[in-house]
This record gives C-alpha cells, sequence and structure tokens, in this order.
C-alpha cells in the first residue's frame, strides 16, 4: 500500500481543498433588478401608447368646432349616435326606447355624473335630441357634445 503526499493526484489534504471551496457553492443573495426594470419600462410604454385608443370603440365622424376642450376628474358615460341611428352606450348599443332605464340604472354616482353625447357629423339632427332629451328625461343635467378641433 501506497501513500500520496497530495504533490500529484490530490489523494491528500492539501490537494482535496482545491477541489472542494466552500465559497464556490454558497448561493447568491444578490436580485439583478436591471431585467426587470427593462421589462416594466416597455410595458408602461406599451400601456400609454394603447390607453387612448380604447376610449370609446364606436368609430364616428365627430363634427368641428373651435371650443375648448372641457376637463373632468372622473370617466364620463358616453352615448354614442351612428350615422344610421344607432346609439350606444359606451361600446354597448341599445335601443332608444330602453336608455332612461339603462341611465336610471347605471346613476349610483347620482344625476350629477357628466354624459358626453357623440353624434355622428351625418347623423339626423331630430336622432340626436330624442337621445338628447331622454337623458334628460332619466334625471341627467350635465350634457355635454363631443366636437373635434376645428383645422385651419
Amino acid at each position: 500500500m501506497g501513500m500520496s503526499t497530495g504533490a500529484a493526484g490530490g489523494g491528500g489534504r492539501a490537494g482535496g481543498r482545491r477541489g472542494r471551496r466552500r465559497h464556490s457553492h454558497a448561493p447568491m443573495s444578490e436580485i439583478n433588478v436591471t431585467p426587470m426594470v427593462d421589462v416594466m419600462l416597455v410595458l408602461l410604454i406599451i400601456f400609454m401608447v394603447a390607453a387612448p385608443l380604447l376610449t370609446v370603440g364606436v368609430p364616428i365622424d365627430l363634427p368641428e368646432t373651435r371650443a375648448k376642450a372641457m376637463e373632468g376628474d372622473t370617466e364620463p358615460i358616453a352615448i354614442s349616435v351612428k350615422s344610421d341611428g344607432s346609439v350606444f352606450i359606451q361600446d354597448t348599443e341599445i335601443p332608444v326606447d330602453e336608455l332612461i332605464a339603462k341611465l336610471g340604472a347605471i346613476a349610483e354616482n347620482g344625476y350629477n355624473e357628466r354624459i358626453y353625447v357623440r353624434g355622428d357629423q351625418d347623423a339626423d339632427y331630430g336622432i340626436i335630441m330624442k337621445v338628447m332629451g331622454r337623458i334628460n328625461a332619466a334625471g341627467y343635467k350635465r350634457i355635454g357634445l363631443v366636437t373635434l378641433e376645428e383645422q385651419g
């Protein structure tokens, strides 16, 4: 039986330590935050670009005016009237006869909530006035008409 001195094969005490270091297998306790910040910034940019496109989904050609934009605290109710006479509350189509009942059910914040009427410029004036009359009959007093800023 032979004995190794540790110079050739690592069988002795000095050679055994070289292969097994205590600090090489310890878990890393630091978190690399940079990739997470990069992902969050990309998501922020995506949502900042996409949010204005998701406000009201009914496509309408609004008339132009020189009036200034109104500022509000909360998200108003938007009622849209298309050129064919169909009426929408936000994105949901509703018959004009059911407008008073639906608006009464929505009035959880009270009747002082602002309602915006978005009428297509090719829509019949009588239909838009009928919708505004139904909104008034439902108890709402703060009705606004939505237009585009006049170009030129």
